[in-house]
């Protein structure tokens, strides 16, 4: 009797100790190999919902739409009915801006890399201010680079947009074939550094080329999409990202 007491009072409390170290060991151990998955570290913490952040420029804040009719907004809806918790997103973008706007406003921002994913669109003031496609490439590269960093360094969460031809709207349609060179210039840029980064391309150019056939897919300023066109944005953004 002696001795099962004795046994009791030294080697039970061993087996307990050892028993918990073994679990923290296991424990470290899945830690480890989750860690080790590519992606895995750099995951943000959302608290629960997805977190989208839309870089550009009049395309990306929808000038001429309502708030609710910016593509972001509509994506960030249509994710929602998917079953997907997506919070607001988050626009950084304004009418006119260039890629070196776009930059310093990312810069003042001071962003986190706490994105699920990162959308850029921009490129149209740089052709429409008579910058050159060659000045371009270097600054969206930097822009997309960037973009990475703020999707925690994944690239399979961040897309670019092409940038639409507003050759075919009422304010371009005098100057239509020049317009759509010098966008098809711009966005064979965009495309290819999108690429050479491994980041999706989604094309939604020929969506904006339906602006004359298709009024309706115009803004009321004659010159940006509507809500409508933006809408047709977003299926074709969904069939890619989702």
């Amino acid at each position: 009797m002696a001795d099962v007491i004795l046994f009791s009072f030294y080697v039970l409390p061993t087996i307990h100790i050892s028993l918990r170290l073994y679990l923290s060991m296991k424990s470290f151990i899945v830690i480890f190999m989750l860690l080790s998955i590519p992606g895995m570290a750099q995951q943000p913490n959302n608290h629960g919902k997805l977190k989208f952040l839309a870089l550009g420029d009049s395309y990306t804040i929808g000038e001429s739409v309502a708030v609710d009719e910016r593509w972001p907004v509509q994506l960030a809806k249509v994710l929602r009915k998917k079953g997907i918790d997506c919070a607001d997103p988050t626009i950084i973008a304004t009418t006119g801006w260039r890629t070196d706007d776009l930059k310093h406003a990312m810069e003042k921002a001071n962003l986190k890399p706490e994105y699920t994913f990162v959308s850029l669109l921009i490129g149209v003031n740089n052709y429409y201010q008579g910058k050159s496609a060659e000045s371009y490439t270097p600054e969206f590269e930097e822009l997309l680079r960037s973009t990475i960093a703020l999707a925690g360094g994944n690239k399979s969460r961040v897309f670019v947009v092409s940038i639409p031809d507003y050759g075919y709207t009422p304010f371009g349609k005098d100057k239509q074939a020049a317009i759509s060179a010098g966008i098809d210039a711009f966005n064979a840029v965009n495309k290819s550094i999108a690429q050479k980064l491994g980041v999706k391309y989604i094309y939604i150019t020929d969506i904006s080329r339906l602006g004359l056939v298709t009024p309706d897919l115009v803004a009321s300023d004659g010159l940006h999409p509507s809500g409508k066109m933006y809408n047709a944005w977003v299926e074709r953004i969904v069939d890619v990202i989702h």
